[in-house]
C-alpha cells in the first residue's frame, strides 16, 4: 500500500475547490457588470377588481323609475335616495337631461354613460320651446265640494268623487266589514283602494274622528241571524223613536244612526221617501218591505215665541275680533252652519287671520256676508305664530296653506343654506304666493 495516497488525493480535493471558487467569483462579477449595462424598465402594474356582470341599457325615462330600476342601472342605495329627493325638489319630474345632470349622486362618468338613452330634451329652454316634447303623467285629482262623512256616501258618490266603479264598491265593502263605520280617518286611510295621494286629498274634509278608539274592536265574525220582523202595520218615520226603530228589524245601532241623519242630515225629518231611501243604514230589501206602511208627516220647527227673540241679546260686531269670533256669533251674523265651519276651519289651519281679506279665500262662503262682516268687525293679529323660513317647524309647514305646497322644498334647501335669503331665492315663486307666505314670517 502507497502510504502517500491520502495526501495526493487531498492536494487534488483543495485545487478544485480552489478553482470552483474562483469560477463563482467571476460568475459574479460577468453578472453584475450585465445588469449594470442592461436599459431599466418600468414594470407595469396592472390591479385585479372583482369582475361586475355588464348593464344592459336600454331607452328609459327617469321621471318613471322605481328605487328598485335605479338600482339595476348600477346606484347605491344611498345614490338612489338622493335622485328621488332630487326628483322631488325640482317639481317631481325631471325636464332636460341638463337638469337630471346637475344631481350630485350622478357622476360625470355615470352620466356619459346614461345620456344616449334618456327620453328627455337635452336642454331646459329645449323643454320650454317644445314642451309636447314630454309631458308627464297626470295623476287624476279627486273632485270634493266640501266637507262630509264618508259614512253617508253611497256607490254613486264615491264614484263622483273620482273613483271607479270598481273601487267604489271595495270601499263600501271595507265599510261593511268595519262593522257599518269607518269610525275614524285612521281606519279609513288602511283601505287599500284609497291610495295615500287620495288621501291626502280627502283628509282635510272628512267629518270623521283622527284616532280609532282603543276599545274598537273589527267584525270579523259573522253576525247571528236576526229573526225576520215582518212590518204589518202603518206608521210614521218621523215619530219613531230609538226602540220603535229596533221593533221594525234595526239593531241598537243602525237604529241610532238612521235617528242621527234624520235629526242631523235632514234637520228633523223626513221630507220625501226618496230620503228615507237614501239612508245608508237602510237597505234596498229593507226600504221595498218598509215602503207600503209609510205615511210620511213633515214635522213643524216649534216657532220661538216673541219672548224668547226678545230675550236673545244681539252682538256688536264692531267690538268682535275676527280671530276670536264663534261658530254662534257667526250664524248670528247670518251664516249657515257650513259656512261658519269653514270660516272657523280655515283660521285654525291658518294659526289666525293676519289681514280681513283673508276671509274671502274660504272655500264657497257668501262673499257678499263676508264683505259686510269684514267691514263691521274688527282684526287683532298680535297673536298669530310667525316664524322664519330656517326655524319653521316641519309640521306647520307642511299644514299650513300657503306653506305645504313648498313644504318640502324649504325643508331641503334650509339643510345647506340656513338663511331665509338663499331659500327664497331658490324657490323662485310668483310673487302673488310669496306675499301671502311672508305675511305669516318674521
Amino acid at each position: 500500500m502507497n502510504p502517500r495516497l491520502p495526501f495526493q488525493l487531498r492536494k487534488r480535493q483543495l485545487i478544485s475547490l480552489s478553482i470552483f471558487g474562483i469560477l463563482i467569483i467571476l460568475g459574479q462579477f460577468a453578472f453584475s457588470y450585465y445588469k449594470k449595462h442592461q436599459p431599466k424598465e418600468t414594470p407595469q402594474i396592472t390591479f385585479i377588481t372583482e369582475s361586475k356582470p355588464d348593464i344592459i341599457l336600454t331607452e328609459f325615462d327617469p321621471n318613471d323609475l322605481d328605487a328598485s330600476q335605479w338600482k339595476n342601472l348600477g346606484f347605491t342605495e344611498k345614490q338612489v335616495k338622493t335622485i328621488l329627493k332630487y326628483k322631488e325638489v325640482v317639481g317631481g319630474n325631471f325636464k332636460s337631461k341638463e337638469q337630471f345632470k346637475k344631481c350630485f349622486a350622478i357622476s360625470a362618468e355615470k352620466y356619459n354613460q346614461l345620456k344616449d338613452y334618456i327620453l328627455l330634451p337635452d336642454s331646459n329652454s329645449d323643454f320650454k320651446n317644445n314642451p309636447s316634447f314630454y309631458k308627464p303623467y297626470e295623476k287624476k285629482r279627486l273632485t270634493i265640494r266640501g266637507k262630509f262623512n264618508p259614512d253617508h256616501y253611497s256607490q254613486k258618490d264615491w264614484e263622483n268623487l273620482g273613483f271607479s266603479e270598481k273601487q267604489a264598491a271595495a270601499i263600501l265593502k271595507y265599510k261593511n266589514y268595519l262593522g257599518g263605520s269607518f269610525i275614524s280617518k285612521e281606519k279609513l286611510r288602511e283601505c287599500f283602494m284609497i291610495n295615500d295621494e287620495q288621501f291626502a286629498q280627502l283628509s282635510p274634509y272628512l267629518i270623521l274622528a283622527e284616532k280609532t278608539p282603543e276599545n274598537f274592536v273589527p267584525k270579523f265574525e259573522k253576525k247571528k241571524e236576526k229573526e225576520v220582523v215582518k212590518i204589518n202595520h202603518f206608521f210614521d218615520p218621523n215619530t219613531l223613536n230609538q226602540e220603535e226603530w229596533q221593533a221594525l228589524g234595526f239593531s241598537e245601532k243602525q237604529a241610532i244612526s238612521i235617528l242621527k241623519y234624520r235629526d242631523k242630515v235632514l234637520k228633523g225629518s223626513f221630507k220625501s221617501l226618496d230620503d228615507i231611501q237614501k239612508c245608508f243604514m237602510i237597505s234596498p230589501e229593507k226600504f221595498e218591505e218598509m215602503k207600503p206602511w209609510i205615511q210620511l208627516s213633515v214635522a213643524e220647527k216649534p216657532k220661538q215665541t216673541e219672548e224668547k227673540i226678545a230675550a236673545v241679546e244681539k252682538t256688536d260686531f264692531s267690538k268682535v275680533d275676527l280671530n276670536k269670533i264663534t261658530f254662534k256669533q257667526l250664524q248670528e251674523f247670518g251664516f249657515t252652519e257650513k259656512d261658519a265651519a269653514m270660516i272657523l276651519s280655515f283660521r285654525k289651519k291658518l294659526g289666525g287671520f293676519i289681514n280681513k281679506n283673508q276671509l274671502l279665500e274660504t272655500y264657497e262662503v257668501d262673499r257678499n256676508l263676508v264683505q259686510k262682516l269684514i267691514y263691521a268687525a274688527k282684526l287683532d293679529n298680535s297673536e298669530v305664530p310667525k316664524y322664519t323660513l330656517a326655524d319653521a317647524p316641519e309640521d306647520w309647514l307642511k299644514k299650513h296653506p300657503y306653506f305645504r305646497y313648498s313644504a318640502d322644498k324649504i325643508i331641503y334647501y334650509r339643510i345647506s343654506y340656513p338663511d331665509d335669503k338663499k331659500i327664497w331665492k331658490y324657490l323662485k315663486l310668483k310673487p302673488e304666493y310669496e306675499e301671502k307666505m311672508r305675511m305669516y314670517l318674521k
